[in-house]
């Protein structure tokens, strides 16, 4: 049995050093070693809700212990958002009361993307009744609230769960929403559908005091699409959909991935996994995580320094021999995806027949009223489901082929297109220092900006781009691995005064040669610059491009003169 605070015979065998160590329950280090280690191990985030539903909700903000309003009741999907009024510059100098507004972003986890028509519908209801109206879709496939009451949130809750959704552990050191291909099941290419797995995970560790207390957030995805359509290199564990040549369609295990300030591309263990013994597998990877990762220090508390460190092969064993019991059958790489865009925009036959359609928000900024008429257009076209995906867009599955041009019109005067430029389907954007604590630079309203103005500047522009805006360095909107990533900060502009800005990334890429933008020596941009130098970078990649170059290649190779 594994070593834990409440279980430390295991433990207690070994002879434990003074040495400090990196706060492994695994070895023996069970003192909690900083504030957040302390909190969690006085009361277990999930206990949180009772004291929301009884105490917080009848006697308001001012009543929220500090340590269940910054700590415990993100396992229930809350953060306070931040105060209005405050400047980028203020970010890291104010303490967490100054920032605090007596305001919610409350986030809703859509494991899979998967939706009913009802239950979107209801999120859309919710955001009208509590929420101001606002409901961004996040690039994890949820959706996310913001201007919510405490008072407000045990009725949030029973809206919610009554068509069987839930906040629980969209937030803190949990196992967070498990994002899945939104096309699983139906689409015509899949290798395997992984929703039986994906539901078994769920059922296994959610809402589950076994793994309500890691080090820190835990990200899984598992698709069965040849699209690789989940980000997988840059999750805590994911499992890929391939060919085995002798045992047929399965997994291929990732662990390890993760962006912030300190990214690593996750690795492959080599193995195999096929569809029923996923779960025992997510399972073992979470313990793993649980019982060795690093609770030290919260910067190295994330399961890609303990892989770093272990290495493929140590890891694969510890899980192998301590935790499955058994060994795992070695198995090939996924194979390179055909295609840069792997979005499931625009018109796609079922492998039924019927057809799905997906579409483009803005930089995923939507808002309730528009998502019940979503669910509305649907189901007047034949369809009751609707999916999310990992790059901020939205699917309406199902739909008879004689009802899709109506459909794709209908979404057109929504201002919700199913044609985007490679502008529109390529540009993404976190929450931004409208509603974070942690942002320095506004991002929705910038990127939303920056598209009509890239369409009107380069109408002919037709090869894939990503262009990712992000408010701070935390990499939310995954700058590094973007083909134009923007991470916010505060520059000086030509009369020598700070404004915001950002730093530039260029040429990171997943799926197809997976790597992280280079930096170019000194290369800051104002917000107001951005467009002119996008236009010039984007220029020239045309005017140099090489014959089927995508710009990831083409900026690996460039001049620092031709990217500035």
């Amino acid at each position: 049995m594994a070593a834990t605070p409440e279980n430390p015979a295991s433990a207690s065998r070994r002879k434990v050093s003074r040495h400090r160590g990196e706060g492994q329950w695994a070895a023996g280090h069970f003192t909690p070693l900083n504030g957040n280690e302390q909190f969690k191990k006085d009361d277990d985030g999930l206990n949180v809700r009772t004291r929301i539903e009884t105490v917080y909700s009848r006697r308001g903000f001012d009543s929220i212990d500090p340590n269940d309003l910054r700590g415990r009741m993100r396992w229930w999907g809350l953060y306070t958002q931040r105060r209005p009024g405050i400047d980028g510059g203020k970010t890291a100098v104010l303490e967490p009361e100054e920032l605090d507004d007596e305001y919610f972003m409350l986030r809703v986890r859509i494991d899979g993307g998967a939706l009913t028509t009802q239950q979107l519908r209801v999120i859309g209801e919710v955001s009208q009744e509590y929420a101001r109206g606002t409901a961004d879709i996040t690039d994890r496939q949820n959706v996310q609230y913001h201007w919510i009451r405490i008072e407000d949130v045990p009725a949030i809750w029973e809206r919610l769960e009554g068509v069987g959704l839930s906040t629980v552990t969209a937030c803190g050191d949990t196992p967070r929403v498990m994002i899945g291909s939104p096309v699983a099941g139906i689409a015509e290419d899949e290798i395997i559908d992984a929703t039986p797995a994906l539901e078994e995970m769920k059922r296994r560790v959610l809402n589950n005091k076994a793994y309500s207390n890691l080090p820190r957030k835990f990200k899984t995805a598992i698709s069965g699409s040849p699209l690789l359509d989940v980000v997988h290199e840059i999750n805590d564990v994911a499992f890929v959909g391939v060919h085995h040549p002798e045992h047929g369609p399965g997994f291929d295990l990732w662990v390890g991935g993760g962006l912030s300030t300190n990214p690593k591309l996750g690795v492959r263990l080599g193995a195999w996994v096929p569809i029923d013994e996923v779960p025992d597998v997510h399972e073992g990877v979470v313990s793993i995580f649980r019982d060795y990762g690093y609770r030290r220090l919260r910067n190295r508390a994330r399961l890609k320094f303990l892989v770093a460190d272990w290495g493929a092969e140590k890891f694969r064993k510890v899980l192998e021999d301590e935790y499955l019991k058994r060994a795992l059958v070695d198995g090939p790489a996924p194979e390179q995806p055909v295609q840069q865009w792997r979005d499931h925009i625009g018109v796609h036959r079922q492998k039924d027949g019927r057809f799905y359609v997906g579409f483009a928000p803005r930089v995923g900024r939507v808002d309730g009223a528009t998502l019940t008429k979503i669910a509305d257009l649907a189901e007047a076209h034949g369809s009751g489901r609707v999916r999310t995906t990992v790059e901020q867009k939205m699917i309406v599955l199902d739909v008879e082929g004689e009802k899709v041009d109506s459909l794709v019109e209908a979404l057109e005067a929504l201002d919700l297109t199913a044609r985007p430029s490679s502008f529109r389907r390529g540009t993404m954007a976190c929450t931004g220092i409208e509603f974070c604590k942690l942002a320095i630079v506004e991002t929705k309203q910038r990127g939303s900006q920056l598209i009509d103005e890239l369409e009107r500047r380069l109408p002919d522009f037709d090869q894939p781009i990503t262009i990712n805006l992000n408010g701070c360095p935390n990499a939310c909107a995954r700058i590094q691995v973007a083909d134009i990533g923007l991470k916010g900060q505060l520059v000086l502009d030509d009369r020598g005064e700070q404004v915001e800005g950002y730093q530039v990334h260029l040429g990171g890429a997943l799926g197809l040669e997976p790597g992280f933008g280079r930096k170019v020596r000194g290369l800051k941009v104002t917000s107001d610059e951005l467009p002119d130098y996008i236009e010039r970078v984007l220029t020239r990649y045309q005017a140099e491009r090489e014959e089927g170059e995508r710009f990831a290649t083409w900026a690996a190779r460039a001049s620092e003169e031709a990217l500035s």
